[in-house]
């Protein structure tokens, strides 16, 4: 195809979008003036075209009848992954337009979609529960420029893989429950993005250092034009300009400043991605967006004492707890950190680290670089009145989860980033 050729399909593709965009804005104003109001506001919504207007309400919606219906005919259309090959091949079929939002490549945005698909399955019989954990990832969808509309097209996908993957097995009811669990989760997202109108879909970053500790870890600082309103021990998301719409979520290694200035620890996971663009293809100067801040390991107003673990760049986020404990802790509050690395070589942020803790006795820090980190902070003293805090590999997580439960801190004293991120 020649020049001529591609910027004709581009424009017939982008005039094709527009008019998809100003039939959804005029079906949904005329829905609004012909719908009877209800108790919350909004009308009585069928159709893909109703999730704007209240679908995502979890009040009356029967998750758990879904659940079972689902669960009892996913193996029609499993495996989940070859559902949604299915799903994207339709999609961008039917609707080319809707490819250039979504990354060059595909592998981590469908293993995510998959992650929600069978997070969605399994906690449809508490949809109150449900409805937070979308709201959260509709507002953090904003970034990738998703509009109602785009939901109403992955709906229409979605039945068609469902269908596919069924066969001559596909039934009404099989395709109803999925329909009406997808309208649940779309209406809870787009709920979450109306709430956040008011917040960026994300912040403009300019990089103002960059560090190699190793040759496959850096340490990055950004500064936002305008603050970036986070807590320490919150993560935000990345997206590097040689790699558009693709986002991935770092922790940031500082406690809030006044010159907006950021931290991000990023260590490479494999070649072609965002990781290795940061670490290896990132210079002072360059121009990073990052998205809104979210999660948070440490809750407002409890005093307790801290027990900080560790592993890997899971130091970042222990990092900036410190720092901000420095700046604004609880009287008498201890914090004891524990850093866990292969040898001492890979305490790459030692240096900080040593600083970090001078003329500060309230501050005990620990480093293992031999033997198990759980069974270390373990035998390190007796946790069971503090407030733990743990962040590295899920591996890692997972051991000293237990073995703190096993000393006899209770669960909900043993925080660590649980959320369903973007």
């Amino acid at each position: 195809m020649d020049n001529s050729s591609q910027a004709t399909a581009a424009a017939t593709a982008t005039a094709e979008y527009d008019r998809l965009i100003a039939r959804h804005h005029a079906m949904r104003l005329r829905r609004q003036l012909l719908a009877p109001a209800s108790p919350s506001g909004s009308g009585p919504g069928t159709g893909p075209g109703a999730v704007d207007h209240g679908l995502g309400g979890c009040e009356g919606y029967d998750g758990a009848a879904d659940q079972r219906l689902i669960r009892r005919d996913l193996e029609l259309v499993a495996p989940l992954s070859e559902l949604i090959d299915q799903l994207y091949a339709v999609m961008f079929r039917r609707r080319p337009y809707l490819r250039p939002l979504f990354p060059a490549s595909m592998e981590f945005q469908q293993a995510h979609l998959e992650r929600i698909f069978h997070h969605l399955v399994d906690h449809l019989h508490q949809p109150a529960e449900l409805d937070r954990t979308l709201r959260q990832l509709g507002r953090d969808h904003r970034k990738l420029g998703v509009r109602p509309v785009h939901y109403e097209a992955f709906e229409e996908a979605l039945c068609a893989a469902l269908r596919t993957r069924a066969g001559g097995r596909w039934t009404e009811d099989l395709e109803a429950a999925w329909v009406r669990m997808l309208r649940f989760a779309v209406g809870a997202m787009v709920a979450g993005a109306d709430s956040a109108l008011t917040e960026p879909p994300y912040w403009h970053a300019v990089v103002t250092g960059h560090e190699r500790r190793r040759p496959d870890l850096a340490v990055l600082r950004v500064r936002t034009g305008e603050p970036y309103p986070y807590r320490a021990g919150q993560y935000g998301t990345v997206e590097h300009p040689a790699l558009p719409h693709t986002w991935r979520q770092y922790s940031m290694g500082c406690a809030p400043r006044g010159d907006n200035e950021l931290e991000f620890h990023v260590r490479r996971t494999g070649p072609g991605g965002v990781s290795a663009a940061l670490v290896g293809h990132t210079a002072v100067g360059d121009r990073l967006r990052l998205g809104p801040p979210r999660g948070g390991l440490l809750p407002d107003g409890d005093t307790r004492d801290l027990l900080l673990v560790a592993g890997g760049t899971g130091l970042a986020p222990m990092k900036a707890i410190v720092e901000q404990q420095a700046l604004h802790r609880p009287p008498g509050r201890k914090v004891h950190l524990f850093v866990g690395a292969r040898d001492r070589s890979d305490l790459y942020d030692w240096q900080a680290l040593s600083e970090l803790v001078l003329h500060k006795p309230w501050l005990s820090l620990t480093p293992v670089t031999a033997g198990r980190l759980a069974d270390t902070v373990a035998a390190a003293g007796d946790w069971r009145e503090h407030l733990a805090c743990v962040s590295g590999p899920a591996g890692m997580i997972a051991s000293v989860r237990a073995e703190l439960l096993a000393v006899g801190l209770p669960l909900t004293r043993v925080r660590f980033d649980q959320s369903l991120r973007s």
